[in-house]
Protein backbone atom coordinates (compact mmCIF):
# COMPACT_ATOMS: atom_id res chain seq x y z
CA UNK A 1 0.00 0.00 0.00
CA UNK A 2 1.46 3.64 -0.76
CA UNK A 3 1.89 5.68 2.10
CA UNK A 4 4.06 8.87 0.56
CA UNK A 5 4.38 10.36 -2.32
CA UNK A 6 7.36 12.76 -3.46
CA UNK A 7 7.65 14.86 -6.39
CA UNK A 8 9.74 17.50 -7.95
CA UNK A 9 8.28 20.16 -9.24
CA UNK A 10 10.22 22.33 -12.49
CA UNK A 11 10.05 19.71 -15.28
CA UNK A 12 8.48 17.07 -13.29
CA UNK A 13 4.90 18.49 -11.71
CA UNK A 14 4.90 21.84 -13.03
CA UNK A 15 3.83 22.46 -16.66
CA UNK A 16 5.84 23.51 -19.33
CA UNK A 17 5.39 27.16 -18.31
CA UNK A 18 6.41 26.38 -15.04
CA UNK A 19 2.96 26.33 -13.75
CA UNK A 20 1.30 24.19 -10.54
CA UNK A 21 -1.45 22.49 -12.50
CA UNK A 22 -4.42 23.68 -10.56
CA UNK A 23 -5.96 19.65 -10.47
CA UNK A 24 -3.00 18.95 -8.02
CA UNK A 25 -5.17 20.46 -5.14
CA UNK A 26 -7.97 18.31 -5.05
CA UNK A 27 -5.67 15.00 -5.51
CA UNK A 28 -3.57 16.32 -2.67
CA UNK A 29 -7.38 16.45 -0.70
CA UNK A 30 -7.72 13.23 -1.73
CA UNK A 31 -4.68 11.47 -0.56
CA UNK A 32 -4.42 12.65 2.56
CA UNK A 33 -7.90 11.55 3.26
CA UNK A 34 -6.63 8.02 2.73
CA UNK A 35 -3.98 8.46 4.49
CA UNK A 36 -1.21 9.09 2.01
CA UNK A 37 1.45 12.03 2.78
CA UNK A 38 2.18 14.52 -0.24
CA UNK A 39 5.69 15.77 -0.47
CA UNK A 40 6.86 18.72 -3.16
CA UNK A 41 10.14 17.90 -3.27
CA UNK A 42 12.25 20.99 -4.82
CA UNK A 43 15.55 22.90 -4.97
CA UNK A 44 13.24 25.50 -4.32
CA UNK A 45 13.14 27.80 -1.01
CA UNK A 46 10.56 27.24 1.84
CA UNK A 47 9.12 30.50 1.25
CA UNK A 48 8.49 29.73 -2.12
CA UNK A 49 6.57 26.02 -1.79
CA UNK A 50 4.46 27.46 1.16
CA UNK A 51 2.69 30.29 -1.44
CA UNK A 52 2.39 27.75 -3.95
CA UNK A 53 0.74 24.56 -1.97
CA UNK A 54 -1.01 27.28 0.15
CA UNK A 55 -4.40 25.56 -0.52
CA UNK A 56 -3.10 22.47 1.19
CA UNK A 57 -0.60 23.77 3.33
CA UNK A 58 -1.56 21.56 6.70
CA UNK A 59 -1.77 18.35 4.34
CA UNK A 60 1.86 18.43 2.58
CA UNK A 61 5.49 17.91 3.84
CA UNK A 62 7.73 20.01 2.25
CA UNK A 63 11.44 18.75 1.00
CA UNK A 64 13.17 22.09 0.07
CA UNK A 65 16.75 23.15 -1.03
CA UNK A 66 16.89 19.61 -2.61
CA UNK A 67 16.90 18.15 0.46
CA UNK A 68 18.56 20.09 3.03
CA UNK A 69 15.50 21.24 4.59
CA UNK A 70 12.44 19.43 5.56
CA UNK A 71 9.53 21.51 6.98
CA UNK A 72 6.19 20.11 8.21
CA UNK A 73 3.04 22.62 9.32
CA UNK A 74 5.57 24.69 9.94
CA UNK A 75 8.42 23.17 12.04
CA UNK A 76 11.64 21.95 10.87
CA UNK A 77 12.23 18.40 10.87
CA UNK A 78 15.33 18.33 9.06
CA UNK A 79 18.19 20.69 8.25
CA UNK A 80 21.59 19.83 7.05
CA UNK A 81 23.11 23.54 5.66
CA UNK A 82 26.47 24.25 4.30
CA UNK A 83 29.40 24.43 7.25
CA UNK A 84 30.69 27.93 7.58
CA UNK A 85 34.37 27.09 6.71
CA UNK A 86 33.14 25.94 3.46
CA UNK A 87 31.11 29.06 2.04
CA UNK A 88 33.60 31.59 1.50
CA UNK A 89 35.86 29.37 -0.83
CA UNK A 90 33.24 28.10 -2.35
CA UNK A 91 31.72 31.38 -3.52
CA UNK A 92 35.22 32.65 -4.74
CA UNK A 93 35.38 29.28 -6.33
CA UNK A 94 32.28 29.98 -8.46
CA UNK A 95 32.91 33.67 -8.75
CA UNK A 96 36.40 32.78 -10.15
CA UNK A 97 34.46 31.01 -13.58
CA UNK A 98 33.37 33.03 -16.14
CA UNK A 99 29.69 32.54 -17.14
CA UNK A 100 28.71 31.63 -13.73
CA UNK A 101 26.44 33.75 -10.88
CA UNK A 102 25.90 32.35 -7.74
CA UNK A 103 22.72 32.53 -5.41
CA UNK A 104 23.14 32.29 -1.74
CA UNK A 105 19.63 29.83 -0.48
CA UNK A 106 19.20 30.66 3.46
CA UNK A 107 16.85 28.65 5.72
CA UNK A 108 14.16 31.73 5.36
CA UNK A 109 15.62 33.81 2.45
CA UNK A 110 17.89 33.79 -0.51
CA UNK A 111 19.98 36.35 -1.42
CA UNK A 112 21.59 37.49 -4.96
CA UNK A 113 24.63 40.18 -5.56
CA UNK A 114 24.72 40.42 -8.94
CA UNK A 115 21.70 42.01 -11.18
CA UNK A 116 22.61 40.37 -14.97
CA UNK A 117 19.94 39.16 -16.47
CA UNK A 118 18.30 36.81 -17.10
CA UNK A 119 19.66 35.33 -13.68
CA UNK A 120 18.21 38.47 -11.62
CA UNK A 121 14.53 37.69 -13.18
CA UNK A 122 15.09 33.66 -13.00
CA UNK A 123 15.95 34.12 -8.81
CA UNK A 124 13.48 36.23 -8.58
CA UNK A 125 10.95 33.92 -10.07
CA UNK A 126 11.76 30.75 -7.66
CA UNK A 127 12.82 32.45 -5.02
CA UNK A 128 9.73 34.38 -3.56
CA UNK A 129 12.04 35.48 -0.55
CA UNK A 130 15.59 36.82 -2.29
CA UNK A 131 16.87 39.60 -1.61
CA UNK A 132 19.63 41.96 -3.05
CA UNK A 133 23.23 42.36 -1.64
CA UNK A 134 26.23 44.20 -2.27
CA UNK A 135 28.12 41.33 -1.58
CA UNK A 136 27.07 37.44 -0.64
CA UNK A 137 30.00 37.82 2.28
CA UNK A 138 28.27 39.82 4.34
CA UNK A 139 25.41 37.32 5.29
CA UNK A 140 28.38 34.78 5.71
CA UNK A 141 28.16 32.97 9.48
CA UNK A 142 24.23 35.12 10.17
CA UNK A 143 21.79 32.30 8.94
CA UNK A 144 22.04 28.82 7.97
CA UNK A 145 22.72 28.19 4.33
CA UNK A 146 21.14 25.72 2.61
CA UNK A 147 22.64 25.36 -0.14
CA UNK A 148 24.42 27.68 -3.30
CA UNK A 149 22.62 27.59 -6.35
CA UNK A 150 24.51 28.51 -9.43
CA UNK A 151 23.58 29.63 -12.88
CA UNK A 152 25.38 29.28 -15.53
CA UNK A 153 24.39 31.20 -18.41
CA UNK A 154 26.25 28.53 -20.81
CA UNK A 155 24.67 25.64 -20.41
CA UNK A 156 25.36 23.49 -16.47
CA UNK A 157 26.22 20.34 -18.36
CA UNK A 158 28.95 21.70 -20.38
CA UNK A 159 30.28 24.35 -18.22
CA UNK A 160 29.69 24.20 -14.45
CA UNK A 161 29.35 20.83 -13.42
CA UNK A 162 32.63 20.06 -15.11
CA UNK A 163 34.75 22.51 -13.22
CA UNK A 164 33.40 23.21 -10.13
CA UNK A 165 33.20 19.60 -8.52
CA UNK A 166 37.05 19.33 -8.16
CA UNK A 167 37.21 22.81 -6.93
CA UNK A 168 34.59 22.12 -4.14
CA UNK A 169 35.87 18.44 -2.79
CA UNK A 170 34.31 19.09 0.35
CA UNK A 171 31.16 19.77 -1.42
CA UNK A 172 28.58 17.82 -3.23
CA UNK A 173 27.63 19.87 -6.61
CA UNK A 174 24.95 18.64 -8.82
CA UNK A 175 23.04 19.31 -12.07
CA UNK A 176 19.73 20.67 -10.82
CA UNK A 177 18.39 22.01 -14.37
CA UNK A 178 19.81 22.80 -17.89
CA UNK A 179 21.25 26.06 -16.90
CA UNK A 180 21.78 25.07 -12.90
CA UNK A 181 23.96 23.67 -10.85
CA UNK A 182 23.30 23.09 -6.90
CA UNK A 183 26.07 23.09 -4.04
CA UNK A 184 25.71 22.05 -0.53
CA UNK A 185 26.81 20.17 2.05
CA UNK A 186 27.99 16.54 0.81
CA UNK A 187 25.55 14.26 2.73
CA UNK A 188 22.35 16.73 1.58
CA UNK A 189 20.08 15.26 -1.07
CA UNK A 190 16.75 14.75 -1.94
CA UNK A 191 17.22 10.95 -0.99
CA UNK A 192 18.71 11.88 2.27
CA UNK A 193 15.43 13.82 3.42
CA UNK A 194 13.20 10.95 1.99
CA UNK A 195 15.28 8.42 3.91
CA UNK A 196 14.97 10.90 7.06
CA UNK A 197 11.18 11.08 6.51
CA UNK A 198 10.82 7.55 6.19
CA UNK A 199 12.16 7.16 9.54
CA UNK A 200 9.82 9.59 10.77
CA UNK A 201 7.06 8.06 9.48
CA UNK A 202 8.04 4.60 9.73
CA UNK A 203 7.30 4.19 6.02
CA UNK A 204 8.70 1.23 4.51
CA UNK A 205 10.60 1.44 0.73
CA UNK A 206 7.99 0.00 -1.12
CA UNK A 207 5.08 2.47 0.14
CA UNK A 208 6.63 5.12 -1.08
CA UNK A 209 6.74 6.60 -4.13
CA UNK A 210 8.58 9.27 -5.90
CA UNK A 211 8.98 11.38 -9.47
CA UNK A 212 11.69 13.59 -10.96
CA UNK A 213 13.32 14.65 -14.28
CA UNK A 214 16.65 15.34 -13.36
CA UNK A 215 19.74 14.35 -11.21
CA UNK A 216 19.43 16.16 -7.95
CA UNK A 217 16.31 13.71 -7.95
CA UNK A 218 18.57 10.43 -8.51
CA UNK A 219 18.97 9.52 -4.67
CA UNK A 220 15.13 10.21 -3.99
CA UNK A 221 13.71 8.27 -6.68
CA UNK A 222 16.10 4.98 -5.57
CA UNK A 223 15.13 5.68 -1.64
CA UNK A 224 11.49 4.85 -3.04
CA UNK A 225 10.63 2.16 -4.29
CA UNK A 226 8.21 3.09 -7.11
CA UNK A 227 10.12 5.80 -8.74
CA UNK A 228 9.05 7.48 -11.53
CA UNK A 229 10.89 9.98 -14.37
CA UNK A 230 8.61 11.85 -16.72
CA UNK A 231 9.42 11.64 -20.63
CA UNK A 232 10.60 14.39 -21.02
CA UNK A 233 13.68 14.02 -18.04
CA UNK A 234 17.25 14.11 -18.36
CA UNK A 235 18.52 11.52 -20.74
CA UNK A 236 20.83 10.08 -18.24
CA UNK A 237 18.65 9.86 -15.52
CA UNK A 238 15.83 8.42 -17.85
CA UNK A 239 18.23 6.11 -18.46
CA UNK A 240 18.87 5.10 -14.96
CA UNK A 241 15.41 4.90 -14.05
CA UNK A 242 13.82 3.27 -16.87
CA UNK A 243 10.30 3.59 -15.92
CA UNK A 244 8.29 6.31 -16.85
CA UNK A 245 5.30 8.85 -17.00
CA UNK A 246 4.39 10.86 -19.46
CA UNK A 247 5.87 14.41 -19.61
CA UNK A 248 5.02 17.62 -17.90
CA UNK A 249 3.65 18.76 -20.89
CA UNK A 250 1.13 15.93 -20.64
CA UNK A 251 0.67 16.00 -16.66
CA UNK A 252 1.91 12.10 -16.31
CA UNK A 253 2.47 12.95 -12.29
CA UNK A 254 -0.98 14.28 -12.15
CA UNK A 255 -2.09 10.82 -13.95
CA UNK A 256 -0.08 8.72 -12.11
CA UNK A 257 -1.67 10.21 -8.86
CA UNK A 258 -4.76 9.78 -10.30
CA UNK A 259 -4.38 6.07 -10.93
CA UNK A 260 -2.46 5.55 -7.69
CA UNK A 261 -6.23 7.04 -5.53
CA UNK A 262 -7.76 4.44 -7.54
CA UNK A 263 -6.09 1.61 -6.57
CA UNK A 264 -6.02 2.80 -2.66
CA UNK A 265 -9.87 3.47 -3.35
CA UNK A 266 -10.15 -0.48 -4.53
Amino acid sequence: MIKFIATDLDGTLLDEDRRLPSEIFPLIEALHARGILFAPASGRQYANLKTLFAPVLDKVLFICENGALVKYRGETMHLMPIQDEYLKAALDAIRSLPHLYPLLCGADSAYIEDSAEPFRRLALESYTSCKQVESLDAILGKENICKIAVYDEIGAAENCIKALPERLPHLRTILSGADWCDVSAPEANKGEAVRFVRSAFHLEREECVAFGDHMNDYEMLTECGNAFVPENAYPPLKKLIGRTVPSNAEGGVLQKLREILGQASA
